[in-house]
């Protein structure tokens, strides 16, 4: 069509019409009157009643407006829907809505559309709306929104808006919706704010609004750190000494929430470092026992303090801080509050379990009786556990087990005597066993033995005991003792005493082997002989008939009256029934592995009949002769073969058997 891309012009009446529509309206009125008059004559049936017709016709209108529409392909009904309302988009009843592909009109630049005129795009094809927002967007719609007007918000009452919405938005326990507040930025956005602020109760609202978001996943707040935390942690420590310093609003609050920021982050390993690293914060620390504050703040802070010495590389920086260590034996003995207690005994458990601080700490008289004190009276089992444990780890250093034997005449080992005999935390007593089995040595073994009621606690304790690790334990911390002590002290008595009754645990591996050694010694034979009760447990271990005792311990028993029967002055006060038994019914076992307690048990024999009042009782025994006319076999049979003695004995069991039988 001519002048269809000519810029259209306006008609009289406003609207605008192309030149196309223009230049074709004369053409269309004369169609439209032939048109009429051609039906008229039909009608009528005559040129007069034409002409009176065509008087009739009303005068033509201009004809509606028209648009220039670009050829297209017809689309089909069935595939044609009807767009939305103008109101129903704008009412937001569908949401955002698009013309489909096939309804939308090509316009022409400057032409119009529903009375806007339409602009060009480089691409038709391109919807107009944005991309439909993902589930997690759509889920978290909300935090992102108060995130937004936290960034945006400029003044103090708008500020003041953005952070109540935000902390409405942020206040609940859901980890992932905290995870997600964390990734929007929403600490990033408070720790803007919190710069800007100096008003308190703006200061408070930042403060508890942080406290919400930083409840996240330990990663997360892991990451969060990385980028806001070394802005962050100086500004909440300066805030944190003017809350003490009673020059702010609702301090206590503040304080509060400062604190718990302070303790997610140090509930994070990878952050303990760093956290330690801030100039402030170990000052922060120590003022906990000088600064007024509630108990739950006491906690909190000393609940940061335990988690930071748990890192390794912060134990030496953390003891070696001016007044840090006071802080927290002034918080452990005199705070009120269990929970405060608790977590200073914890505290000091952690940094005791560095070999750099054993020795430093155990010089502290102060920290010693502290430690005793938890152990003994606290009514909180955790807090008593901590500082047993503490104990323990100052003893492992070997150049500590003097120093902790002989503190304040006895009160460690008064201390851990009665926990492990009395405490009811089994982590407790097990803890003080492992305690008492370090401090055993040479240096120690005399205190030790000779401290009123310990041996006797240990061998108690390892065969009645209700934890089965806590009486294996004791046992093994009689044993060692034992190991140390001597005939010539003092406690060697009551050492024996306490082994008697520790043999007869289920954990008494190691009792055998303890009698077994001292019985190897010269000088303790006669003592161990004649003591009450040893003889009559070697030979119980040696039956066995309760099935508690080991084979291991069995052989123990055997060399250990092998060994007693070399001392002459003990030979007739071994004769004696339940010895003989024993020493028959080892005698009479066979097997390669059951060698060494059966020859052993035969020499104890051949011993034995050395002295000739005991040749009788001997030979009367049951089964006694039976056994070494068998060992009489055997050494023949090993002549025979040419096998060289063992360890240079002489073949006895011949002749023994011949005395035996003179002797009856």
């Amino acid at each position: 069509m001519p002048g269809a891309g000519k810029l259209p012009r306006r008609s009289s009446n406003n609207s605008l019409v192309s030149y196309a529509s223009t230049r074709s309206q004369s053409s269309a009125d004369k169609a439209s009157r032939l048109k009429l008059t051609s039906s008229g004559s039909r009608s009528s049936g005559g040129s007069g009643s034409a002409k009176k017709n065509k008087a009739r016709v009303p005068p033509s209108k201009p004809p509606p407006q028209t648009l220039y529409v670009a050829p297209k392909k017809s689309v089909p009904s069935s595939r044609m829907s009807t767009p939305p309302t103008r109101k129903s988009v704008r009412s937001g009843q569908y949401g955002p809505q698009t013309v489909p592909r096939n309804h939308r009109v090509a316009v022409k630049d400057g032409g119009s559309v529903g009375g806007r005129v339409a602009k060009s795009s480089p691409n038709r094809n391109v919807p107009a709306t944005a991309p439909r927002p993902s589930k997690r967007e759509i889920k978290y719609g909300g935090v992102k929104r108060a995130i937004e007007e936290l960034n945006k918000a400029i003044g103090h009452e708008r500020r003041i808006a953005a952070i109540t919405n935000a902390c409405a938005e942020f206040d609940h326990w859901d980890e992932a919706k905290h995870n997600a507040e964390l990734q929007y930025g929403s600490a990033n956005a408070l720790s803007l704010l919190l710069s800007m602020s100096d008003d308190d109760d703006e200061i408070r609202m930042i403060c508890a609004a942080l406290e919400m978001v930083f409840r996240a996943s330990g990663d997360v707040v892991k990451t969060s750190f990385q980028e806001v935390g070394a802005a962050i942690v100086p500004m909440l420590l300066r805030l944190l000494e003017r809350c003490e310093s009673g020059n702010m609003k609702h301090a206590d609050v503040s304080i509060l929430n400062i604190t718990k920021v302070l303790l997610y982050f140090s509930r994070v390993t990878d952050l303990r470092v760093n956290l330690v690293r801030h100039q402030g914060l170990l000052v922060a620390l120590v003022r906990v026992s000088t600064s007024i504050l509630n108990s739950e703040c006491r906690t909190l802070r000393m609940r940061v303090l335990a988690n930071l010495a748990n890192s390794e590389d912060n134990k030496g920086n953390m003891l070696e801080h001016t007044g840090l260590i006071e802080s927290v034996l002034k918080i452990a003995a005199l705070d009120l509050s269990e929970g405060a207690r608790e977590y200073a005994s914890q505290a000091l458990m952690d940094l005791a379990s560095s070999p750099l601080n054993q020795t430093i700490m155990a010089k502290n008289d102060r920290l010693l009786g502290t430690l005793v004190k938890l152990s003994v009276i606290d009514d909180k089992a955790e807090t008593r556990e901590y500082a047993v444990t503490a104990l323990q780890n100052l003893a492992f250093s070997k150049d500590n087990r003097p120093r902790l034997v002989t503190y304040g005449s006895g009160v460690v080992l008064e201390a851990l005597k009665k926990t492990v005999s009395s405490d009811p935390n089994d982590k407790a007593r097990r803890r003080a066993a492992g305690a008492l089995t370090n401090l055993a040595c040479e240096d120690t073994a005399d205190k030790m033995g000779c401290h009123k009621g310990l041996l006797e606690a240990l061998s108690d304790v390892s065969g009645k005991d209700k934890n089965s690790d806590v009486q294996q334990r004791a046992a093994l911390a009689l044993t060692k003792v034992a190991t140390n002590i001597t005939v010539d002290m003092p406690c060697f008595n009551s050492l024996l005493d306490a082994l008697v009754m520790a043999a007869l645990s289920k954990h008494a591996q190691g009792i055998a082997a303890v009698l077994r050694v001292k019985a190897r010694v010269v000088e303790n034979r006669n003592r161990m002989a004649h003591h009450p009760g040893v003889l009559e447990t070697l030979s119980e271990i040696v039956i066995n008939q309760t099935g508690l005792h080991s084979d291991k311990d069995r052989d123990n028993a055997v060399r250990a009256l092998m060994h007693l029967t070399n001392e002459n002055s003990n030979r007739r006060h071994m004769c004696r029934t339940a010895v003989l038994h024993a020493l028959v019914k080892s005698a009479a076992l066979t097997g390669s592995n059951n060698n060494d307690a059966r020859d052993s048990a035969v020499i104890a024999i051949e011993r034995l009949a050395t002295e000739h009042s005991n040749r009788s009782m001997m030979a009367r025994h049951d089964g006694l002769l039976v056994v070494i006319a068998l060992a009489t076999e055997r050494e023949a049979k090993q002549e025979r073969m040419g096998h060289p003695k063992k360890n240079g004995q002489q073949h006895l069991a011949k002749p023994l058997l011949m005395s035996l039988l003179v002797a009856m």
